[in-house]
């Protein structure tokens, strides 16, 4: 698992304020991972970032939580070894009040040292006041 500092470390998602200074985890991804029941994220970016911050933390109840009943797997197991590097928000887009897609660059670096990015195109649905990530597709290969 991952040393993060939940009260002064910058969070793992990499957004920053508009001075380009990074946000701390609390303040950021922590509030939805760490308070789930009365803290959703309020957008489709902010879920996806979150769920991110979620895997570099390895936290399966929030991956699990926060995915669409009908795609929701039973389980997550996490690869040993994983050392996430960054996330990079290519595009968000706002289909409707309840869809939205996000466009993300994911980069890793496994327990052997090999590198790879994960790029997708992220679709989620809104029900009621709770955004979940519903499924996505591979723009290019993992490598």
């Amino acid at each position: 698992m991952s040393a993060i500092d939940p009260t002064t470390g910058p969070c793992p998602c990499g957004r920053t304020d508009r001075r380009d200074k990074p946000i701390g985890y609390a303040l950021c991804c922590g509030r939805y991972l760490d308070d789930f029941e009365n803290t959703p994220a309020p957008d489709a970016e902010s879920l996806m970032r979150s769920r991110y911050s979620a895997f570099v933390l390895q936290r399966a109840e929030y991956l699990l939580a926060t995915w669409h009943a009908s795609k929701r797997p039973a389980s997550i197991e996490f690869e040993p070894g994983v050392k996430w590097l960054g996330l990079d928000i290519r595009s968000r887009s706002v289909l409707d009040a309840d869809h939205a897609e996000v466009e993300f660059v994911a980069r890793q670096r496994s327990s052997t040292g090999t590198a790879a990015r994960l790029h997708e195109r992220s679709r989620f649905v809104r029900e009621g006041e709770r955004w979940y990530y519903l499924e996505g597709d591979l723009q290019h290969p993992v490598a």
